[in-house]
């Protein structure tokens, strides 16, 4: 089989032989976005019923790579039990886990949002500049926001999750269709090169 250098995708672009999978990909990502907007509460426990099954898997497959590799084993025993624990507390109780992986989740988004405003604060003024000072202050001001109230940030990552899953799916689905083949004009039998 012969590869000809136009039919290669190129980095970063949609390849042209298959821009049908990533239209395909970001519709679904569209509706994805959509289900997040209009039913926000049952997709987030959709959402976090699907990561509880990743993270039981995970952690089943974890104790079975212990019979190949024994290599940091110690490790290995307590990513396997986390992840188990982890993966059927949620499967078992999704209301609870719905609001709950959420809300730790944004306490990590809360304390990342302290860190990196105090950095950009204290590189604003060693030189960086007053626009770097202030958007620092607006991250410390968001993590303090997220970590005294973290249920609020649960209730609106749903939210959040459906305008980047619309603007993303619309993004890639536009890209898509813009990196189709174009229709190649067809010469009647006969009149082709030999």
């Amino acid at each position: 089989m012969r590869l000809h250098y136009s039919s290669m995708p190129r980095r970063g672009m949609v390849s042209t032989n298959q821009w049908w999978l990533a239209m395909i990909a970001g519709i679904a990502l569209f509706i994805v976005g959509l289900l997040f907007l209009i039913s926000p509460k049952m997709s987030l426990i959709v959402l976090v019923q699907l990561l509880g099954t990743y993270w039981l898997i995970v952690g089943i497959l974890t104790f079975v790579s212990l019979s190949i590799d024994r290599t940091l084993w110690g490790w290995k025993i307590v990513e396997g039990t986390l992840g188990v624990l982890a993966g059927l507390l949620v499967i078992r109780d999704p209301l609870w886990s719905a609001l709950f992986v959420p809300a730790i989740l944004v306490l990590f988004l809360a304390i990342e949002a302290l860190l990196m405003g105090g950095a950009q604060i204290v590189h604003g003024a060693s030189g960086g500049g007053l626009g770097l000072i202030i958007l620092g202050v607006l991250n410390v001001i968001f993590g303090v926001i997220l970590f005294f109230n973290p249920l609020l940030g649960a209730v609106a990552l749903p939210i959040m999750l459906g305008i980047f899953a619309i603007i993303g799916g619309s993004t890639l689905a536009i890209r898509a269709f813009l990196s189709r083949p174009q229709a190649s004009s067809v010469n009647p039998l006969g009149t082709q090169p030999a």
